[in-house]
């Protein structure tokens, strides 16, 4: 076999050596056309500033679940596992399991790596030369007539090694390759903000089932309290006592209660099934934790983090910054195309009409080439599409300006959100215990005769009413401190690598 004879080895390697390192060299004194990107920097806000005026440093405290008051700890660092705040086992495990298991956890690790090949295939193809062997035997027959043929049939041999190179002078293949990189780092953030996204949706949906099984019980309670009421008024009727229009009103009262019930139960049932998929299980396969909202601890120390510091934390920021760094670059090629483009090629073989004397000193033969291609006239092409790359780039600086609109937004209106919740939760839970106590006071009434019955139904109304509000309202506390976390960018900077 041709690869198998030794002879040409030598002086052939030596030869192809030689090219590659001097059309390499050719295109390592280029220049670098286009903008140089810088991150924007973090937007001047005084201090610890979200909000137009200053927060209370801790929020008010109420009695009973999810009633500690709050203080924000400005500067401090988040935890890496953010959700671990909330000291829940049951929590933490089916975070581990959503991370693990979740396919939009898997697609986004895959579009990472694609995008890290697609970049290594880039350099592979811009950054170095193109080295290709070949050999191949030939049977031709030539005209007769041709000058100097000695024979109208004859064979040849070659085995040769070409290397084509362009260098890069102006800096093409440097920004397209930055840009490259730039689509990498695009992935990875999404990867991050994936992450943030995935445990957040679990933290809520966790609070949400809490929720919704706290309103299901404090909804039965109250219907348990309106049965043992409406046992008392039928036998008041039974004894002439008191209307039949009283005990219809008490049944109606009773019935439109319970059928609340059914909803909320509906609700609690999707919140499972939602909790399941996240955690990249089926539905019907359950064994799902049952949260509570006494199974979760509501933290009383927030860290915030200051806002010069939120640019560089949230994942969406980044990734937004990213594609400003790749419009950037862009800009760099268009400008590099209206440049001239070198080549450089050369080749080193051997050839022959005969396979025995394919390796003789005299069969060596060589190549080496230089080319020019520089553009003349295009009708404006390529100035138009430089400036549509500036106009690209225009567009991701705006959209970067938008994603850091919202961030800052969502950080404070968490922090409005937390001072509110304390605050509705403490006048909630004044609310539901003058409730309680007023309907306590109207039922005894009522069975010594000191109150009509519209009296006492408007206090159970009242009392259900704020009962399930208070129950909202604790919940909105855990949800919005979860909000606070995903707004600040969950703590990813501070987990192991």
């Amino acid at each position: 076999m041709i690869g198998s004879t030794p002879v040409i080895n030598r002086n052939f390697r030596r030869r192809a050596a030689a090219i590659a390192i001097a059309v390499i060299a050719a295109g390592l004194a280029g220049c670098t056309l286009g903008p140089d990107f810088k991150p924007p920097p973090a937007p001047a806000v005084a201090g610890d500033r979200y909000t137009p005026t200053p927060l209370p440093p801790l929020t008010d405290a109420a009695p009973g679940t999810g009633g500690a008051a709050q203080r924000f700890a400005w500067g401090e660092e988040i935890p890496a596992q953010w959700w671990s705040v909330f000291r829940s086992p049951p929590l933490d495990q089916l975070i581990r399991a959503a991370l693990a298991q979740n396919p939009t956890m898997a697609a986004a690790d895959a579009a990472l790596r694609q995008a890290q090949e697609n970049y290594n295939a880039q350099a592979g193809g811009l950054v170095y030369p193109q080295v290709n062997g070949q050999a191949g035997a030939a049977r031709q027959k030539a005209a007769a007539s041709a000058p100097g043929a000695e024979s109208s049939v004859f064979n040849l041999y070659n085995a040769s090694v070409s290397v084509f190179y362009t260098p890069d002078v102006f800096g093409a293949t440097r920004r397209a390759l930055e840009g490259a990189r730039a689509v990498v780092e695009y992935q990875r953030y999404q990867i991050e903000a994936t992450y943030l996204a995935l445990s957040a949706n679990v933290v809520t949906t966790a609070i949400r089932q809490a929720s919704l099984r706290a309103q299901l019980q404090a909804t039965r309670e109250v219907l348990d309290a309106l049965g043992r009421q409406l046992g008392v008024i039928e036998k008041q009727f039974e004894y002439g006592a008191i209307p039949r229009t009283t005990v219809l009103s008490q049944r109606n009262q009773l019935a439109q209660i319970a059928a609340t019930v059914a909803p909320l139960e509906k609700a609690l049932a999707q919140s499972t099934h939602q909790l399941s998929v996240l955690a990249g299980r089926l539905p019907g396969e359950g064994g799902m934790p049952a949260f509570t909202l006494e199974s979760l601890a509501l933290p009383e120390r927030l860290p915030v983090s200051l806002p010069s510091a939120l640019v560089r934390q949230r994942p969406d920021i980044r990734a937004s910054e990213a594609l400003l760094h790749q419009a950037s670059a862009l800009i760099g090629v268009a400008t590099a195309a209206q440049y001239p483009q070198f080549t450089l090629s050369g080749a080193s073989g051997v050839a022959s009409p005969s396979f025995g004397s394919l390796f003789d000193s005299n069969s060596s033969v060589w190549n080496l080439a230089a080319g020019l291609t520089a553009p003349i006239y295009n009708g404006g092409a390529l100035k138009a599409r430089r400036r549509a790359a500036e106009a690209a780039y225009d567009a991701a600086a705006a959209q970067y300006r938008a994603t850091l609109l919202t961030a800052f937004q969502n950080v404070a209106d968490s922090l409005r959100a937390l001072d509110a919740d304390a605050a509705a939760l403490k006048s909630q839970a004044e609310a539901e215990a003058l409730a309680a106590e007023t309907l306590a006071l109207a039922e005894q009434q009522y069975q010594l005769g000191g109150i009509s019955y519209l009296v006492l139904l408007d206090a159970q109304r009242n009392y259900q009413q704020t009962h399930i509000a208070l129950v909202q309202a604790q919940a909105a506390r855990y949800a919005d401190t979860a909000a606070l976390f995903q707004a600040l960018g969950g703590g990813w900077w501070n987990r192991e690598r």
